[in-house]
């Protein structure tokens, strides 16, 4: 090593006071310490970081070591020399066999001795490590284990130790010896003449170390997806083939179905029941099914306001009627001739309207019809205007990822820019922060004068505030009188014109109460007279509604017979010759779409019965296949029991040959 052990085990004591484990991990502190110590060698680089990774790996089993030494041993050591001893104990349990004693000697030697032949002296004492260091260890770790790995070893290098030991404990008596000082001897110097430097030896090269290999990725040894697809769909597909295969073989033919039709079953079953019914002599008799629309003729019952409205109608309709024929009296034409023309123009009305109905609905059913065509049609335009459309959308994305691309550069010469601007922005913050002083100072100033103000209004508010609280409690303080007798003859004394006393008032109330009641009584009189009244009324005007009621019973009846006629109009109306026409037209295109529905199920069926004969031919395919196969097997097992057959009977002879030797 370039440099001695005892810089290397002070550099790495210095490493190992740094590194505080609530705050680090031993890779981060690894990786600083090889940073702190790049200019040492590489050996010596190498033998420091084992050392630092080694004694914060075992920390646990360190301290049990270091604490108890501190505790009863070690009181007169420093604390500094901690980690120190924690690297000699490191040395002692896992380095003594690589190192060798030699090595280890001279690491011990070159540190202090009096510290190290403590610490020796107390780590390899026998009671010490088969006690309470293996129990404490066998804590942290297996017990067989400790003691294979570390008790064992340690025992067995103690007598080596001791003999170090022994040569510390002489190297501590020779220096504490007085040494009696020697003369020196006058010694001639020689001329100090200018020496030649020596060559510097070349530096050595750098030990190479191997980079860390890249890991076999899983995906080498992994089945691919795409395999595993293929085999499922091809899985799923022979089972439905074998499906298909199996219906075709266990399903009857529909013409060798020896079974009845459900049609046949049905009229069957009729039959028996219409046998069964006739021999049933003793059912009994009904009179069958009861209406469910029977005419409702009871009385509907009326309230006053109903009877009265109706009433009113009813005479309303009789003095109108009384008015025409003073009418017809006084010389005024009959408008019979005229409703008469009038009826006939509006059944003439009614049938056009009820044939440019017709019309109508035919000309719907037409267009409806044209209207499928036309779709079909319009899908074929359709496709043909998604094929365009998908070209046109391919080239607009090409345009737009040129556009993104160029947006992008320009983005990044924009950011340049902004980043070319934050370099001298240092003067325009200063400047703004001197701004700001300004306004916080001016703010300050105001906000002291508003306070300062708002002080002086509350001041002048409370001492408003108290001194009407003065004058509350002044006016508080005067005595009332609460006690004041009443005379009921006496007038209250305000001077009034309708002023009175209070017997006065109850007499006067008294009358009041009287003429009220008599009032009362007068109303009430009155009141049944006008239900009595009412009463005969109502019962008149029921008359005239009942009178009323059976006429339009009559005109009701009337109507029926129109609305019969107004039918028989409505079927001369569909024999019209534009109807029919238009209903033949209708026909016409229902044909046409059936026959492109027909024509597209042929097409369906067509493909159908091509998917069917490729399956057919494909499962012959698949038969000749597995044939050729079990053939060729056997002709395999043939030619094989043809080559052994040889063999055996060669086996066979042989064995007897033997037999006959014995």
């Amino acid at each position: 090593m370039a440099k001695g052990y005892a810089t290397l085990i002070k550099e790495a004591t210095l490493l190992l006071d740094k590194f505080n484990a609530d705050k680090q991990c031993v890779e981060e502190f690894t990786e600083d310490a090889s940073k702190a110590i790049e200019n040492l060698d590489a050996l010596d680089k190498k033998f420091i970081l084992d050392i630092i990774s080694g004694c914060i790996e075992q920390k646990k089993l360190l301290d049990v070591v270091i604490n108890v030494f501190y505790a009863q041993s070690g009181k007169c050591i420093l604390k500094a020399d901690r980690n120190q001893l924690a690297i000699i104990c490191y040395f002692s349990m896992f380095l003594i066999d690589d190192l060798g004693l030699e090595c280890f000697s001279k690491i011990v030697n070159s540190l202090d001795i009096k510290k190290m032949h403590k610490f020796l002296s107390f780590f390899f004492n026998i009671t010490n490590l088969s006690t309470w260091i293996q129990g404490e260890w066998s804590q942290i770790y297996d017990a067989a284990y400790v003691e294979r790995t570390w008790i064992v070893p340690l025992l067995r290098w103690r007598p080596e130790i001791e003999i170090l030991m022994a040569q510390l404990a002489s190297r501590m008596s020779r220096g504490s010896q007085f040494k009696k000082a020697t003369k020196k001897n006058t010694e001639p110097q020689e001329f100090s003449l200018t020496k030649t430097k020596a060559r510097p030896l070349p530096a050595p090269e750098p030990i190479p170390l191997q980079e860390k290999h890249q890991l076999v990725p899983t995906s080498t040894y992994r089945v691919p997806k795409e395999k595993q697809v293929m085999e499922e769909v091809k899985q799923r597909n022979r089972q439905k083939a074998e499906q298909v295969l199996y219906e075709a073989n266990t399903q009857q033919f529909k013409c060798a179905n020896p079974q009845k039709s459900e049609r046949t079953k049905r009229i069957m079953s009729q039959i028996v029941r219409s046998h069964d019914a006739q021999l049933k002599f003793d059912s009994l008799h009904t009179s069958g099914i009861p209406a469910t629309h029977k005419p409702n003729n009871l009385p509907i019952r009326l309230n006053t306001t109903a009877i009265l409205r109706e009433g009113a109608l009813y005479n309303r309709q009789v003095e109108e009627e009384l008015r025409r024929m003073e009418q017809l009296v006084e010389g005024a034409g009959e408008p019979s001739s005229f409703l008469q023309w009038q009826k006939e123009m509006r059944e003439g009305d009614l049938q056009e309207e009820l044939a440019q109905v017709e019309r109508r609905r035919l000309d719907g059913r037409i267009s409806y019809e044209e209207a499928a065509l036309a779709r079909t049609r319009i899908m074929e335009r359709n496709q043909k205007t998604a094929l365009l459309k998908k070209e046109e959308t391919a080239k607009l994305m090409q345009r737009y990822a040129n556009k993104r691309l160029q947006e992008e550069k320009e983005m990044r010469d924009l950011v340049q820019q902004v980043a070319d601007g934050h370099k001298n922005s240092k003067a325009a913050k200063v400047k703004l922060q001197e701004f700001k002083q300004r306004i916080v100072k001016e703010v300050s100033e105001q906000s002291g004068e508003l306070l300062r103000q708002a002080l002086e209004e509350a001041q002048a508010e409370l001492s408003r505030k108290f001194e009407i609280i003065r004058q509350i409690r002044a006016i508080e303080s005067v005595p009332l009188i609460r006690h004041k007798f009443v005379d009921e003859t006496e007038t209250a004394g305000h001077d009034l014109l309708g002023e009175m006393s209070l017997a006065e008032l109850r007499e006067r109330l008294a009358m009041l109460r009287d003429a009220a009641q008599r009032e009362h009584q007068d109303r009430r009189g009155r009141i049944l007279e006008d239900k009595k009244s009412r009463e005969q009324l109502l019962l008149e005007q029921l008359d005239t509604i009942a009178l009323h009621r059976t006429a339009l019973g009559q005109a009701t009846a009337r109507r029926q017979e129109e609305k019969r006629a107004r039918r028989e109009l409505q079927q001369g109306v569909a024999e019209d010759e534009r109807v029919v026409a238009l209903q033949r037209r209708l026909e016409e295109r229902q044909q046409e779409r059936q026959r492109l529905k027909q024509h597209e199920k042929t097409k369906a069926k067509i493909s159908e019965q091509s998917a069917t004969h490729a399956l057919k031919s494909w499962n012959h395919r698949k038969q000749k296949l597995e044939e050729q196969h079990w053939a060729d097997l056997e002709r395999r097992l043939e030619r094989q029991v043809q080559q052994e057959a040889p063999n055996t009977l060669s086996q066979k002879k042989n064995t007897q040959g033997l037999d006959i030797n014995l």
